[in-house]
């Protein structure tokens, strides 16, 4: 070995060095694929570009013989989870231009629509779907809608997800599993004990840390906005009786949605209803009754919405999944499974969450000069973060506490994804 020369050390567990050495070729390949990236993005933003790049990293085939495009919730232990990929698909393949994944994604979970409901997760061992979720099949109709705006091709909408989704809305109305169905006033109810179908699914052996069955509030929110995006499309492709009947139902939600969840006295949504019961806990999920296309509340009553998610809710990270004024709220992520579990969505900060209350926050303000500028303060505070766990990337969680330390998986999709969208969108 000369004086100019440099070397490297590689170990591995293979027996032959031809495995080796396609190990070093694999490198090879993986670094000309991340010069592509760098050179393809459309941003010149430090964020932005930063987060394009490592948007990358999550887009990977579903299976080793397929062309299916999925996502990689987060590393280093989640696989792919229809939910991540229905809210991840807008910041990372649209707003970067890569429409082909986006459809390839949409017709891929599509062809695992079944009794109305998507999969939660594909199990690794090649077991059936799960598909323990109510919020993973609403958010698809938010992924078509985004995916028609950005391509303008209505035509794939029509021929490969139109009526499976119209199919999607027919099982809720008539009932499918885990008793998801739209109840007398239109709203949708859903939950039985021992299961989690919300996002907020922390279970430990039988506890359900938050249960939620009833009418919880970011459902009815996804309702809604799914019910005026299927309209729109019925109305574009000429299918008149749906068209009225799904503008009915909209209408009856959205009444029955403003009697029950306005809680006056705090002066903001309730986070669920079942039956006379009203959970006046202050948590995050009422801010997609303001931060979806499709929304409910008169702007006055958005406006309080936003203020409270702000005063009680907001941090530099992400906002806190609970009040720190609540008697349940845990202000540190950490420990044992149950202390982690326990704390997962009672007062943990979740980053993704940051998008949606940009969004919210920016359409109250009704997209003033000021309300742009503090939205990029606020994400332009992430940019010291992107050096501190996950290299070039952005944590599931953080404490509720200040100094908020980062936790849970060091790279997540739905931080990177809805950092970016709210950048390319809402600035």
């Amino acid at each position: 070995m000369t004086k100019h020369q440099t070397c490297g050390l590689v170990a591995a567990i293979e027996p032959s060095a031809a495995n080796i050495s396609r190990l070093s070729d694999a490198r090879t390949v993986e670094i000309k694929r991340r010069e592509n990236t760098v050179s393809d993005v459309p941003f010149e933003d430090e964020l932005m570009v930063a987060l394009s790049v490592a948007a990358d990293a999550y887009i990977v085939q579903r299976g080793a013989n397929s062309e299916d495009k999925t996502v990689i919730a987060g590393y280093p232990w989640f696989a792919d989870w229809g939910r991540d990929t229905m809210i991840t698909l807008s910041g990372l393949t649209l707003v970067t231009g890569k429409y082909d994944i986006a459809k390839s994604m949409l017709r891929t979970f599509a062809r695992h629509l079944d009794q109305g409901m998507l999969p939660n997760r594909f199990p690794d061992g090649g077991e059936q779907p799960e598909y323990n979720t109510v919020d993973a099949t609403l958010w698809m109709f938010e992924a078509t809608r985004a995916l028609a705006h950005y391509t303008h091709d209505d035509e794939f909408v029509r021929r490969h997800l139109y009526e499976p989704l119209m199919d999607v809305i027919e099982w809720h109305k008539r009932g499918t599993r885990y008793n998801i169905h739209v109840d007398g006033d239109g709203l949708l109810f859903a939950g039985r004990p021992g299961v989690q179908l919300t996002w907020m699914d922390a279970k430990v052996g039988d506890w359900v840390v938050t249960p939620r069955i009833g009418k919880p509030v970011e459902i009815q929110a996804l309702w809604f906005n799914a019910l005026r995006i299927m309209a729109a499309f019925a109305l574009k492709f000429g299918d008149e009786t749906r068209h009225k009947d799904l503008c009915h139902l909209a209408t009856e939600v959205q009444h029955s949605f403003n009697q029950q969840f306005w809680n006056e006295a705090a002066g903001c949504l309730f986070d669920g209803v079942d039956g006379v019961a009203r959970d006046a806990s202050i948590r995050p999920n009422q801010i997609f009754a303001v931060s979806l296309p499709h929304t409910m509340l008169p702007m006055d009553k958005a406006m309080r919405v936003v203020d409270m998610v702000q005063r009680e809710l907001f941090t530099p990270f992400g906002l806190r999944s609970l009040s720190p004024s609540d008697p349940q709220f845990k202000g540190h992520y950490g420990g044992d499974v149950l202390s982690r579990d326990s704390a997962y969505h009672q007062g943990t900060v979740w980053a993704w969450l940051m998008g949606p209350f940009i969004t919210a926050y920016v359409k109250v303000h009704e997209s003033s000069s000021a309300s742009r500028a503090q939205a990029k303060h606020w994400l332009d505070g992430f940019l010291p973060h992107l050096s501190d766990a996950g290299l070039g990337h952005v944590s599931e969680v953080f404490d509720g506490y200040a100094p908020h330390k980062p936790g849970g998986c060091f790279a997540q999709a739905w931080s990177v994804a809805e950092l970016l969208r709210a950048a390319a969108e809402d600035l």
